[in-house]
């Protein structure tokens, strides 16, 4: 199979869908692998390392787009992207339909057979390729919240972990999964004063017994959340519904009556944001202000440390791709129930759920479309 990787183009996106190592694993396959001149620029990988690899490197998008079988991205495609959508591709991305209406009807409109990374989903509920992006998102929460905190950039003038004599910012996630465990476990590194809300008791009780207490734990609820973001200099939002738009949890009445320069990170951003004031931002201009608070809500957050992201993401897809490539789409999702989760549209019709209540649109289970 030829499977094609673009460059990104989203605003300072600078990850790329595969690494030379992959390239090698899937050529020594017996697939092709063409890439997009300068597509790894931005993660340290050069043309000439993908070309030792076995890639070929095409001089633009419309070529690399055109040749695809299977197209690898990482992040959803933009608007001057969707004129390359056709009927016989496979398109493997992040894609957070249920938070993109325009791109939804792109894919149902060009019948692109269209599998989300952040859909794939383990027996266990876990999301494995969605994993690794939200640990580093998570782990970069308290760092550009603790950024956005300093006087010149719009915050209270609060260094998180204080000094001898002073109090630590006090520090809120909201849920606590693998974003959320992350950005906590950074957060305390920095020395701050963390609380984790999370509506799995279970959960709960594990971070208490792997942190000997160091953190507060609270069983979420409306009630608690209020009580928590109230008292909080950073709020961390971290919740995800697979495939769904976010649980909005901090409404606008509530950010009104927040600390003066609290900072809110909105890890959930790509999916709508767990706050109800969050809209998408860019590393370019990441923050804006509600009433006296800074929102950060940068929807591509691991695309500023693309070395780290990139060889962690291809980590996680490669046994996916070389899965697609071998059996072909179709027979990789028979084969694969988790992976079958990740078809989003088909034939143009969406075979996620969530995406079709989102959008208010039919959709065709993915059982039927594999029969």
């Amino acid at each position: 199979m030829r499977i094609a990787i673009p460059t990104e183009i989203k605003n300072n996106e600078f990850r790329v869908a595969i690494t030379p190592a992959g390239v090698h694993d899937l050529v020594l396959n017996g697939h092709e692998v063409v890439v997009q001149t300068g597509a790894g620029i931005g993660s340290s990988i050069s043309d000439e390392q993908y070309v030792a690899a076995g890639a070929t490197i095409l001089p633009d998008a419309a070529s690399v787009w055109a040749s695809a079988e299977l197209l690898l991205k990482v992040k959803e495609p933009v608007a001057s992207e969707y004129d390359y959508f056709r009927a016989d591709l496979v398109l493997f991305t992040y894609l957070h339909l249920a938070a993109e209406p325009e791109l939804t009807r792109a894919l149902l409109a060009s019948r692109v057979t269209a599998i989300a990374y952040e859909t794939v989903q383990l027996p266990s509920r876990a999301l494995p390729l969605l994993a690794p992006m939200s640990e580093v998102a998570g782990r970069l929460a308290p760092i550009v919240g603790a950024n956005a905190m300093l006087k010149p950039n719009g915050g209270p003038g609060l260094l998180v972990p204080g000094v001898p004599g002073t109090h630590p910012a006090k520090i809120v996630v909201l849920g606590g999964g693998v974003a959320g465990t992350a950005a906590m476990q950074v957060s305390l590194g920095l020395g701050a004063e963390v609380t984790v809300l999370d509506t799995n008791l279970f959960r709960l009780r594990e971070i208490d017994a792997l942190h000997f207490g160091r953190v507060k734990t609270i069983a979420s609820n409306s009630f608690e959340i209020d009580k928590a973001v109230m008292e909080a200099d950073m709020v961390i939002g971290s919740v995800l519904i697979p495939g769904a738009k976010a649980p909005k949890l901090v409404s606008n009445g509530l950010v009104a009556r927040m600390k003066s320069g609290s900072v809110l990170v909105d890890i959930a951003v790509d999916q709508g944001g767990c706050f109800a004031d969050s809209h998408p931002t860019t590393h370019a201009d990441p923050t804006f202000t509600v009433h006296r608070s800074l929102f950060y809500c940068v929807a591509n957050m691991p695309g500023a440390v693309p070395h780290t992201s990139t060889y962690a993401l291809t980590n996680a897809t490669l046994p996916y791709v070389r899965a697609l490539a071998t059996l072909g789409w179709a027979d990789a999702l028979r084969a694969d129930a988790a992976l079958a989760l990740g078809l989003n549209t088909f034939d143009g019709r969406l075979t996620s759920l969530p995406v079709a209540l989102a959008h208010g649109l039919s959709h065709r289970p993915v059982a039927e479309v594999l029969l």
